[in-house]
């Protein structure tokens, strides 16, 4: 297994944060009108009175674009990467709906919202298996409970990393264009982890060059991710995947 894997911080730091959005396809806005219609096919709007949203783990900001576009405001985007909230900023440059967070999500509720205020908080985009460890997930759980106010969603999208890949399948292409390819490796370390190895090969004057990293990933089964939220307090409304291999869990506190 590979010793030296970084933290997922140190690993978007170092290379992803720079390739997020082409990484995502390349355009913020089109993600976010995917993210729009899934958010609001679960019931998620607005109000004049008290709409305020968190993005935990917001990136370049597809879903907190989504969530403004739902009517949500203010939207507390968080994220640990400085370049990507930059970016996000750029892209509501103006608008008084968005509250940046340079953060960590495991903490950052307890400090940026009174309990039962939040009228949604989502967690997408795979960010939960970022978490050091799985020890973390009820906690991050646990805050999100006491955040919300009665009827408040909240929304994970994620990989159930549970099923280990063997031989070749390990080896998964990400996105590809003329001058990059985007590829990563599985190394499954134990039950609860697997290494992600991204290799990101680029063309510059005809000359491909290759920068790699790893970080770490949880494998975080839905069924467990089900009993937690219900530990915490939440109604699971929906617990799926969808057609590009991310499952959706929808929870309502009562």
């Amino acid at each position: 297994m590979t010793p030296d894997a970084s933290t997922s911080v140190d690993h978007y730091d170092r290379l992803l944060a720079e390739h997020y959005t082409w990484m995502l396809g390349g355009d913020v806005h089109e993600v976010a009108d995917r993210q729009a219609a899934l958010l609001a096919e679960l019931g998620l709007a607005g109000t004049e009175d008290d709409g305020t949203a968190i993005d935990l783990g917001c990136g370049s900001g597809a879903q907190t674009l989504a969530l403004i576009r739902l009517g949500f405001a203010p939207v507390l985007a968080v994220d640990t990467s400085r370049r990507l909230l930059d970016e996000l900023v750029s892209y509501v440059r103006g608008a008084e709906a968005v509250r940046p967070v340079h953060g960590d999500i495991r903490t950052v509720l307890p400090e940026a919202a009174e309990p039962g205020t939040v009228t949604a908080v989502v967690c997408m985009g795979d960010t939960l298996p970022h978490l050091p460890s799985k020890a973390d997930v009820p906690v991050l759980l646990g805050h999100i409970s006491r955040a919300l106010r009665p009827d408040g969603h909240l929304v994970i999208t994620y990989r159930d990393l549970t099923a280990e890949l063997r031989g070749t399948d390990r080896f998964i292409p990400v996105r590809s264009s003329d001058d990059q390819l985007l590829t990563c490796f599985l190394e499954y370390r134990d039950e609860d982890t697997v290494i992600v190895n991204d290799l990101l090969h680029t063309r510059t004057n005809g000359s491909w060059q290759q920068r790699a990293s790893s970080y770490p990933k949880l494998r975080i089964a839905s069924s467990w991710l089900v009993e937690q939220c219900r530990t915490a307090g939440l109604d699971v409304r929906r617990d799926a995947a969808d057609s590009r291999g991310m499952r959706i869990l929808h929870a309502v506190k009562p």
